[in-house]
């Protein structure tokens, strides 16, 4: 649809719909140009009508805290939806389930938990993204997965229906699940072993300082951007770049992180083609030298 028809049909929704609105320091790279709309949505009743509304006529991407996101520099054709602050909200059931909002970041569910004698959330403190964009790559970190602690989803597709998804009806792999992409996820409930505060605060602790001395922090980086071929090898993805390629690459300001060769850098000014081709670069080197084809674990919108 072109600009002045997609005004028209989202008036009613004022200034929470934006038009050729930028994306760029709206991801952890700090790359990207614009999107054609872009739609902050306050709460479920106005998703449900902004979506019916626009009954499947455009591209839908959901943007989540960007940290694992490639954004191109040209105009995204389509409709880029990031839930507001009514879809960031976390609170016990009972004893030991948690339900929180899919824009919670993982760090405030695991945050939530310890303060609440639960344990079981400990690995979420290191992973740097949202409940929704967890769930949807079944994101994990020192042998613990999304899956463990999941116990269901309520979602909204892409003709407005809401609809709950127990997890034992999805089915999980590593960074990966059978959920539909025509979903939106809006929440989910977790599960968790009763625990002490004080041990479960001293294990989040240990996996960040973990974390710390193997990954780069800080900096305009996007998390793993390739996802370890464990059904090909028993060596991680890391191993297999630093034994294919030349670690000093670099394609403009998109390089190579010295402390994580998995993961890579925006030192500057890097474009949307630059980062493009260092992660086509290192992924065509790899198969070269390895035979092994590595599969993306970043989400490229393009």
């Amino acid at each position: 649809m072109k600009i002045d028809e997609l005004k028209d049909l989202f008036k009613e929704f004022g200034e929470h719909v934006k038009f050729e609105h930028d994306l760029k320091k709206k991801n952890w790279f700090n790359i990207g140009g614009k999107s054609k709309v872009f739609y902050k949505v306050n709460n479920l009743k106005e998703l449900v009508s902004f979506i019916k509304k626009l009954n499947g006529r455009e591209k839908i991407f959901i943007l989540g805290a960007g940290s694992n996101t490639l954004i191109t520099d040209d105009m995204f054709d389509g409709v880029v939806i990031k839930l507001g602050k009514n879809f960031n909200n976390i609170s016990l059931l009972g004893d030991d389930v948690i339900i929180a909002g899919s824009a919670t970041s993982d760090k405030a569910l695991s945050d939530f938990a310890a303060n609440n004698n639960l344990s079981g959330f400990e690995f979420l403190s290191c992973i740097p993204g949202t409940i929704g964009g967890g769930i949807r790559m079944n994101a994990g970190c020192f042998n613990k997965e999304f899956k463990d602690i999941l116990l269901s989803i309520q979602a909204i597709d892409f003709l407005g229906n809401v609809i709950t998804l127990p997890a034992d009806d999805i089915k999980f792999e590593y960074r990966n699940t059978s959920l539909h992409e025509d979903l939106i996820f809006l929440s989910a409930s977790f599960i968790g072993k009763k625990g002490k505060k004080e041990k479960i605060k001293n294990l989040i602790n240990e996996l960040k300082l973990k974390k710390e001395k193997s990954q780069p922090t800080r900096i305009k980086t996007s998390g793993s951007t390739f996802k370890n071929p464990i059904f090909q090898t028993k060596k991680k993805v890391w191993e297999l770049i630093k034994e294919s390629v030349p670690l000093d690459t670099n394609f403009g300001d998109a390089y190579i992180s010295k402390k994580h060769c998995n993961f890579f850098v925006n030192k500057g000014d890097a474009k949307f083609e630059d980062m493009k081709n260092l992660i086509d670069f290192v992924a065509k080197k790899v198969l070269e030298k390895t035979g092994i084809s590595l599969e993306k674990e970043i989400k490229i919108l393009e």
